[in-house]
C-alpha cells in the first residue's frame, strides 16, 4: 500500500508562474517560446484576418465558449471541449487545428484527429487547475490502494472529459469510460451496472459532477459518496467507509464553478424578483440543489435561448460566457450570480496577441506549440472515449 512520505501523490507541484518554466507532468505553466505582438497593437485584429486569410483552408480555429470576445470573432466554429475536438476530426482536410481553449481540450483534439494534422495550442500555459488535480502518478497510487483493500476489481473508473489525457488513458487501461457534462447520468448508469452489486466508481477528477450527477440525477444517497483525498494515505478513508461507499469521488473542482455559493443564490432572489437561478453541475451540491435550472454550458445557452422575452437569470458558470449571453439576449435580464469577477484564469491565457503569434507563424511556415499525445497515452485514451461514444443515448454533447 502506497503510504510512505515520498510518494509521488505527496511530492508538492512546482511553483510556476503561468508561462515561465516546465513541468511537462502537470497542465501548469510551461514556457511559450517566442515574442509575441504587444496587446495595445491597433493593428492585432488586422493582422489576424490577414494571418487567416492567408492560410485560407490550411487552418481551422476552434473557440471555446469560455474564451474572450476577441479570440471567438476569429472562431470557425465554438463550442465546448469534447465537441471542438470532433469538429476538428470532421475536418481532415485542414492539416493545422488551432484550438482556442486549454491543453486537455488541444490533447482530446490531437487523439481524434489524424496523424497527418497538427493541434496548436496558442499559449501552452492554458492549462487547467480541475486537470491538475488528478496527477497520473496520484492516480495510480490510488488504484494500488484500491487493489490492496480488495475493492479494485469492482470499481469502474469514470473520467470527466476534464482531464489529462494521461487520465483518459488509465480510464481506458481499467475498462472506464470518459463523460461530458451532459452525459455524466448516461456514464455513471453504465458504470454501475458494470460495477455490479456492491461495486463502485472511481469519478474523476471533479467531485461536484460526480456527486450532483449520483444523488440528483440517480436519486443516490450522499451517504454513499465519499472523498478520495490524494494527498492522504488510503486516501484519508477507513476500511468501512471505503467498503461501504459506492462513489469515490476524486478532490478535485473547478476553479470557477466551485466558487457559487448558497449566499449568493440566496442573495440573487431577495434582489431580484421572478429570478431564475441557472447554474453548471460542477458548483457545489448545496447551490444546484436550490438552482432553478442545472446543466452543461451547452444546456445553458439553449435554455436562456428559448426562454420568453423579459426572462430575469442569473447564470452560474464563466463571466465571459455570461456576459456574451447578455449581449445576445437583451431582452432578457441576464446577470452574473457571483459579484466577485470570476474569470477562467487559464482559458483568458489565449489572447488575441496569442492568436495572431500562432497564426503568422504558420503563415511563415513554423508550427508553434504543437500539441502531441504519445501513441501509447492516445491508443488508451482513444479506448476510453470509444466506450463513451458507446453508450446509448445522446453522448456526442458537453
Amino acid at each position: 500500500m502506497s503510504t510512505t512520505t515520498d510518494s509521488p501523490r505527496n511530492a508538492p507541484l512546482p511553483l510556476l508562474v503561468l508561462g515561465q518554466g516546465t513541468d511537462l507532468r502537470t497542465e501548469r505553466g510551461v514556457e511559450c517560446p517566442g515574442d509575441l505582438p504587444a496587446p495595445s497593437d491597433p493593428d492585432l485584429v488586422a493582422r489576424a484576418r490577414a494571418a487567416k486569410e492567408a492560410l485560407g483552408d490550411k487552418v481551422f480555429v476552434l473557440g471555446h465558449h469560455y474564451q474572450r470576445d476577441e479570440v471567438i470573432e476569429f472562431a470557425d466554429v465554438t463550442g465546448d471541449s469534447f465537441k471542438l475536438a470532433k469538429d476538428a476530426a470532421a475536418r481532415p482536410d485542414a492539416p493545422y487545428i488551432v484550438f482556442c481553449g486549454v491543453h486537455f481540450m488541444a490533447e482530446s483534439a490531437d487523439i481524434l484527429t489524424s496523424d497527418s494534422q497538427t493541434v496548436v495550442l496558442p499559449d501552452l500555459a492554458a492549462g487547467c487547475s480541475m486537470a491538475d488535480m488528478a496527477a497520473i502518478a496520484q492516480v495510480e497510487d490510488a488504484w494500488e490502494d484500491l487493489v490492496a483493500a480488495g475493492v479494485a476489481e469492482r470499481t469502474v473508473p469514470v473520467t470527466y472529459m476534464n482531464s489529462s489525457a494521461a487520465i483518459k488513458a488509465f480510464t481506458g487501461r481499467h475498462g472506464g469510460t470518459i463523460c461530458t457534462s451532459s452525459n455524466a447520468k448516461t456514464a455513471l448508469t453504465w458504470a454501475l451496472d458494470q460495477a455490479g452489486d456492491g461495486g463502485k466508481v472511481l469519478f474523476l477528477p471533479d467531485q461536484h459532477l460526480g456527486r450532483n450527477t449520483y444523488v440528483r440525477d440517480l436519486g443516490g444517497a450522499l451517504e454513499d459518496c465519499v472523498v478520495w483525498d490524494p494527498h492522504r494515505p488510503n486516501g484519508g478513508l477507513t476500511p468501512e467507509e471505503l467498503e461501504s461507499a459506492t462513489m469515490l469521488l476524486w478532490r478535485g473542482h473547478c476553479s470557477v464553478h466551485g466558487r457559487f455559493t448558497l449566499e449568493a443564490v440566496e442573495q440573487a432572489r431577495r434582489e431580484i424578483p421572478d429570478v431564475k437561478v441557472i447554474v453548471h453541475p460542477e458548483c457545489r451540491h448545496e447551490v444546484v440543489e436550490v438552482a432553478d435550472e442545472v446543466g452543461s454550458t451547452e444546456k445553458i445557452i439553449k435554455t436562456i435561448a428559448a426562454a420568453p422575452a423579459g426572462t430575469k437569470w442569473v447564470v452560474g458558470t464563466e463571466l465571459n460566457l455570461v456576459k456574451r449571453l447578455a449581449a445576445q439576449f437583451p431582452e432578457q435580464s441576464i446577470a452574473f450570480l457571483e459579484k466577485n469577477v470570476c474569470y477562467c484564469s487559464t482559458m483568458n491565457r489565449i489572447d488575441l496577441p496569442h492568436l495572431v503569434w500562432a497564426l503568422e507563424s504558420l503563415v511563415e511556415g513554423r508550427v508553434v506549440n504543437p500539441i502531441r499525445v504519445d501513441d501509447e497515452v492516445a491508443r488508451y485514451a482513444r479506448v476510453a472515449l470509444d466506450q463513451m461514444l458507446a453508450l446509448p443515448g445522446e453522448t456526442h454533447k458537453d
